[in-house]
């Protein structure tokens, strides 16, 4: 029996299935093998050669491993084909006693019977470029994160970590709320005319003032907004010119890591780590009815468009059996990589066209449903005839006024019968503001000359935005635009801030903490080269270079290094602090009366007396959460001694009221039990507290949008 090993455990069954009962199918559930977490395990004085360990909780794997395989006639190492891939498979060798120059390297962009029975007939050597362009990350990370670190807990306070990618991702925020700090709104106004044909008011439609005296209007204050609507001729609406074309929309391309997750956050709500997990899923297999486990997509960590020629064919079949010969373009349709992708894979796209989302949806999770059924249809869109329209452009004249009209009629779904984007044409306004006010679905026959009646004249003030803070979705797209990070590191990286407390949700925005702008500060005095997003993504190119041409890694690191120690000389020499200010509260010290202040310390905020050091009452800082509705007395946010967060009331001993969800002080309309929430993916679900009543609701969380208390216990 021949051994196969894997990576994700949640792959074993699926591929099981797939090859069949001459194979013993094992999976490592990730690394074996890594740089130890209690010291930096990177010798520097050595090379910069890394000191790995087997993971404590992987050494049962190692044995059983070591096991099988003295009863294996062969052993194919098919982690994930992507650099960790690599790592792990190179790692498993090592340890194994696997020679890495023999074809042991079984790789798959699908988990399909073709694609995984194709792999192990044709395995190659293990790649030792893809390797080292991992582990050059890995001492980089290493030496970034263990170096930085103690420097930020220095200066800033305790339990605080940098890390070579994160840090430029957090820069990014930063430098964003910055801009939007120093921006100061300008007015300008706009104006709509309503018209229609001089005769029949029925044949109405809308077109805005674009140009005064042929150049671009500029209204900026409400006394010239007077002076447009005082010259403005009611009775001298003219049709000056008409332009007729067809129009031509052609699909988008199928999705990469970073559009999947664009595109599932605006249109399905996801954030990315759920979009991630979806993903993993789907492509790992799913327990469809009558099939068993079966894997829905292809691999889902990429950065290219490419489509292969087999899933061009599938397309092509399934498209002119189902829409018609007309729905396929006359030539398949190729999207072109950018230059900075690996192109290492595939774009993301369903296995199977004829495993539609509805056959198997009864199968799936909804979360799991709707992203499948984006993957989808974006892909069978991708390979379909461009949707055409009629369009018409009219400009209208009134003296030196010119005012524009947009008309769109449809001639041919094409793709869009599968996949529409539901967005209108619009024009963007230097000032950033979007407007498609002169766009009408149903523009009347118009010809050059013509009169027009004026209906009315509508003048709106406006003011000049600032930039928009990034949403996660959007954070991704600006990471893979700077080259920073790669498919596999996107959500990771967002994750890790949120975890560590540099950035917080404002809505569905992504906002730095004042610890995150302090992080970012500090990183800019000492580190500023280091943190700059063109030097991380120098750095990503020089890793593409160890992967595709073989750079040696010992001399990027030793480049990077050498830098990078006299960095961290001059910062730990300076005397020059970035502690967090206190926060004033309403709170009174029992002690003395003065006012308590939130102050950071090694085990987190805690209130102390502002009064110090003549005071020096500090204490555990409590967030109240609601009334007790025990005793009426509020509802703390504690923490038991397994860290483990807990609500109980400020009047413990004497009342012994305790919840591990949120307290509301809303009462059960069933039973008059206190009720609890919990935010589910964006909606807060009210439930009532008393087992026997299966009461619950769920609450948009945007009508929560006045409620600051909610907002804080939510986020």
């Amino acid at each position: 029996m021949d051994l196969v090993i894997i990576e994700g455990i949640g792959k074993v069954e699926t591929i099981k299935k797939l090859v069949g009962s001459n194979y013993d199918v094992v999976a490592t559930n990730g690394h074996v093998r890594d740089l130890p977490t209690n010291r930096l395990a990177v010798n520097i004085l050595d090379n910069f050669e890394p000191q790995y360990e087997i993971i404590p909780d992987k050494k049962d794997i190692v044995k059983k491993l070591q096991d099988k395989i003295k009863k294996a006639n062969n052993v194919y190492l098919a982690s994930d084909p992507d650099r960790e891939g690599e790592a792990i498979s190179w790692h498993l060798s090592q340890i194994l006693g696997l020679d890495p120059k023999k074809p042991i390297r079984a790789t798959y962009n699908q988990i399909s019977k073709e694609a995984v029975l194709e792999a192990l007939k044709n395995p190659r050597p293990l790649d030792e470029n893809l390797f080292n362009a991992q582990q050059a990350r890995r001492i980089l990370d290493r030496l970034v994160g263990y170096k930085l670190s103690p420097i930020l807990n220095k200066k800033i306070q305790p339990k605080l970590s940098a890390g070579r990618v994160q840090s430029a991702t957090l820069k990014i925020l930063v430098d964003r709320e910055r801009e939007i700090r120093k921006f100061k709104p300008q007015e300008y106004w706009t104006f709509l005319a309503n018209l229609s044909k001089l005769n029949d008011e029925n044949q109405n439609f809308r077109a805005s003032l674009i140009k005064v005296s042929n150049k671009k209007v500029n209204v900026k204050n409400k006394e010239e907004a007077d002076v447009v609507l005082n010259e403005l001729n009611q009775n001298n609406f003219v049709v000056k010119n008409i332009k007729k074309s067809v129009g031509k929309s052609k699909p988008q391309a199928p999705f990469t890591t970073s559009t999947m997750q664009q595109e599932a956050s605006s249109k399905l709500g996801f954030n990315v780590k759920k979009v991630s997990s979806c993903a993993q899923q789907l492509y790992e297999g799913v327990e469809i009815k009558g099939e068993g486990k079966v894997a829905l997509i292809t691999y889902i960590r990429t950065d290219s468009v490419r489509v292969s020629p087999e899933a061009q064919s599938m397309a092509k079949n399934f498209i002119i059996d189902k829409f018609g010969k007309k729905y396929y373009p006359s030539t398949p349709n190729v999207y072109k990589t950018k230059k900075s992708a690996q192109d290492a894979h595939e774009a993301i796209r369903p296995i199977n066209l004829n495993r539609t989302p509805e056959m198997v949806k009864d199968s799936l999770s909804a979360d799991n449903y709707k992203l499948y059924k984006l993957i989808y249809n974006k892909f069978l869109a991708s390979q379909m005839a461009e949707s055409t329209y009629n369009s018409v452009v009219a400009e209208i004249e009134n003296d030196k006024y010119l005012f524009k009209a947009v008309g769109k009629t449809p001639l041919f779904d094409g793709y869009t019968a599968v996949y529409n984007l539901d967005k209108k044409p619009t024009k963007k306004l230097d000032n950033n503001e979007e407007v498609d006010e002169s766009e009408n679905a149903n523009l009347p026959e118009l010809t050059e000359n013509e009169l027009l009646k004026l209906l009315s004249i509508v003048p709106s003030q406006k003011f000049t935005k600032p930039p928009s803070r990034f949403t996660e979705a959007s954070l991704v797209k600006e990471m893979e635009e700077s080259g920073i990070g790669r498919p596999s590191t996107y959500a990771a990286t967002i994750t890790v801030l949120a975890n560590r407390k540099y950035t917080e949700l404002d809505g569905k925005s992504l906002k730095p903490t004042e610890l995150g702008e302090k992080v970012t500060e500090m990183l800019e005095k000492y580190f500023g080269d280091i943190i700059e997003v063109d030097f991380t993504a120098s750095m990503e190119n020089k890793l593409d270079e160890i992967a595709e041409e073989g750079l040696d890694w010992h001399g990027v690191i030793r480049k990077f290094y050498d830098h990078f120690a006299k960095e961290l000389q001059v910062a730990d020499k300076d005397f020059v602090k970035f502690k967090m200010e206190p926060k004033q509260t309403d709170i009174k010290c029992e002690k003395c009366g003065s006012p308590m202040l939130i102050r950071t310390g090694k085990f987190g905020e805690f209130l102390a007396c502002s009064n110090y050091p003549a005071c020096k009452n500090a204490k555990r800082l409590e967030h109240v959460i609601a009334k007790c509705p025990k005793c009426g007395k509020n509802v703390l946010e504690k923490k038991s001694k397994k860290n483990k967060t807990f609500y109980g009331c400020e009047d413990y001993p004497n009342c012994d009221f305790v919840s591990w969800e949120i307290p509301v002080e809303e009462k059960c309309p069933n039973c008059g039990s206190y009720m609890t929430k919990k935010e589910y993916y964006g909606n807060v679900r009210i439930k009532c507290s008393n087992e026997k009543c299966n009461y619950s609701k769920t609450i948009k969380k945007e009508q929560n949008a006045n409620n600051s208390k909610e907002q804080n216990a939510e986020q």
